[in-house]
């Protein structure tokens, strides 16, 4: 009799193991969304701490899609990945590239933009950018980033300043921290080259494409390891908002230019 009891209650412990993970699957009514405040055009908050940038917009955009109330949690960008498997917020909307490094971490969206990375310096100065011009000069780039590893393993012979957000790359700049920064040809142009403090500044040598979409790479949406149903709904809301114009809208507001990368 013990033996039986022992069998039926294995038995009805089998049909309860589904149902206890199906009663908590999240249906992801209400998503918290991990964003940078301070990196514009893609993210920036006011003084009365409203949200605003591309970044925001695409974020709102995804949850109007998918029908989700969505709140925006601000977040330095060195915390964002421990913050996210913390359980701070469900994912991260703040211009993060997708590498393998991250990706042990935690799991992506598609790509919903890829822009090539440029190099900003005083204007005239080195027509072409390479290890031997920079020989001893101080590049300025933001830490735990695929440019920092890009200067880092390309450029031995350099002084390497990292900074924590994109927009220290041209502020140590124009303080003169530095002799050549390394970033987002975006946010240099719209964030430092338009400005008055821009205007002895210049793009110098050629652009720099690293990864990029087509290899797996650009920039992603990062969720918690095992989240397949929020990254299901993530990449349909992003085909479905590139589809009917939304993203168009969104890009055209920002940028000159087609980000999409697709």
């Amino acid at each position: 009799m013990i033996r039986r009891l022992a069998t039926a209650s294995f038995v009805l412990s089998l049909f309860a193991v589904p149902l206890t993970s199906l009663a908590q699957a999240p249906d992801w009514a209400k998503i918290r969304i991990g964003v940078e405040a301070n990196y514009p055009p893609f993210s920036q908050m006011s003084p009365d701490g409203k949200f605003s940038g591309f970044d925001i917009d695409i974020a709102n955009a995804i949850c109007a899609h998918i029908k989700a109330e969505c709140t925006m949690v601000s977040q330095e960008w060195d915390g964002m990945m421990p913050a996210l498997n913390a359980k701070k917020f469900d994912m991260i909307v703040a211009s993060m590239s997708i590498t393998e490094e991250r990706k042990k971490s935690a799991d992506f969206s598609d790509s919903y933009y890829d822009i090539p990375s440029t190099w900003i310096a005083k204007a005239g100065t080195y027509p072409q950018v390479t290890p031997a011009a920079l020989k001893g000069k101080k590049i300025i780039v933001t830490r735990n980033t695929p440019r920092a590893r890009y200067v880092q393993e390309n450029f031995k012979d350099s002084e390497v300043l990292l900074v924590a957000k994109e927009a220290e790359v041209t502020m140590e700049l124009a303080a003169g921290r530095g002799d050549i920064g390394f970033g987002s040809s975006l946010a240099a142009t719209a964030a430092f080259l338009k400005s008055p403090e821009g205007k002895a500044y210049s793009r110098v040598g050629a652009p720099v494409v690293l990864g990029g979409a087509a290899q797996g790479g650009g920039v992603g949406i990062a969720m918690r390891k095992g989240e397949e149903s929020l990254r299901l709904k993530v990449n349909a809301a992003l085909k479905a908002i590139t589809a009917n114009g939304v993203y168009k809208t969104i890009n055209d507001k920002y940028f000159d230019v087609n980000i999409r990368g697709q």
